[in-house]
């Protein structure tokens, strides 16, 4: 039987399904919250940060506005959303305020994790939140967003924040303790099943949907979020969250389903980097910022001697050594134009070129890759 193990885990996702947090008569289960903020204060207290991608606020807010779900139109949902939001987030500041953790309300949409330079900043934003000793609290900003531009639930959203944050666990906590090979509610001969290393056709197709009333979500797109977070280097588990301190209890031995990472977060980014992105231009450096490439450092504006291409911030563009070779690619932190301006300056000089306080950085090292031949 697998287990959950936090010491195994530097930087953990946790997604809360609507389920977990509504009571029976459709409010907010406080006692339930107040049982996760002990179990991420103790994660705190193991070196772990964490992150959570919380639903609950279209359940929260059709209660208050007295709006049937079943029978509610898109602009039902997202008033509800809006009502709800500022409930929910108040009940996270609040709990976890008791144990003296500090939270933050991010709203994100598919465009957020998926077009580059918005990828940029939410994981900019949220980078300097867990930098700070803040707990994010993620949700779908359902209040704008459209069917068509819409992730529709949250397990898929908590992958993408996972992928975005290079994190090396997604906990998925729901009304079910694991993978089976069917519904155990109605297959009497499903089999848990509880380490899984790669994510075939089939699973996919024994998966089936969603049983709450309150969620959206159901094994499926569980099982399509472990795939988007193993390919980016990130373990996924899947478990109950029906438990009075289900994370502690999973570390007790609670039933789990694990899905196993396709190698590291940064390997899988720098995989992602290297072969997959259109190159908009190119930065060619100096032999001193090749040294501190090759040690793991940023690009930063002084080791920059010229700037080629159209590209803006987000683009791809290539790095190259003084002698004209290709050495590695990366995230332009910078459009052309502005880099051009801050080329060869140090990084308190960037606000008097630019006249406003930029990054320190032109190619963050988490958004860079070295090609192997020359690193």
């Amino acid at each position: 039987m697998s287990s959950f193990n936090a010491a195994a885990y530097h930087r953990l996702v946790i997604k809360v399904g609507s389920a977990l947090l509504i009571d029976e008569h459709g409010a907010l289960d406080t006692n339930w919250l107040h049982g996760l903020a002990e179990d991420v204060a103790q994660l705190r207290a193991n070196n772990c940060e964490v992150l959570i991608v919380s639903s609950g606020a279209i359940a929260i807010g059709s209660r208050v506005l007295g709006i049937n779900r079943r029978k509610a139109r898109l602009p039902d949902l997202q008033a509800s959303a809006a009502a709800g939001q500022v409930q929910l987030a108040s009940a996270y500041r609040e709990v976890f305020g008791t144990l003296d953790i500090t939270t933050a309300q991010v709203l994100l949409t598919p465009s957020d994790t998926e077009d580059r330079r918005r990828f940029l900043n939410a994981r900019g934003t949220l980078g300097r939140l867990l930098e700070c000793g803040v707990v994010p609290v993620i949700n779908e900003n359902d209040t704008v967003a459209t069917e068509e531009i819409r992730y529709g639930d949250n397990d898929r959203l908590a992958a993408r924040v996972a992928q975005l944050v290079m994190a090396d666990g997604l906990l998925l906590l729901s009304d079910i303790d694991g993978f089976y090979t069917a519904d155990p509610l109605q297959h009497s001969d499903a089999k848990h099943i509880p380490e899984i290393r790669g994510i075939s056709s089939e699973m996919l197709a024994m998966a089936g949907a969603a049983r709450s009333d309150v969620g959206s979500g159901g094994m499926q797109t569980k099982i399509q979020a472990a795939q988007i977070a193993t390919h980016a280097g990130c373990a996924t588990i899947i478990a109950s969250g029906k438990l009075t301190r289900p994370l502690q209890r999973l570390g007790e031995g609670a039933r789990c389903s694990v899905f196993f990472a396709e190698g590291s977060p940064a390997a899988a980014r720098k995989q992602w980097l290297a072969g997959s992105l259109k190159v908009a231009g190119s930065l060619r450096v100096d032999e001193g910022a090749v040294l501190a490439l090759r040690k793991g450092s940023s690009l930063l504006p002084v080791g920059v001697r010229s700037v080629k291409g159209d590209f803006q911030r987000g683009d791809a563009v290539t790095i190259t050594a003084p002698d004209g070779r290709e050495i590695g690619r990366g995230l332009a932190e910078y459009g052309a134009n502005e880099a051009q301006l801050i080329a060869g300056c140090h990084s308190d000089q960037i606000e008097e070129r630019l006249g406003y306080r930029g990054r320190s950085v032109m190619l963050h090292r988490d958004e860079l890759v070295l090609f192997d031949t020359y690193a």
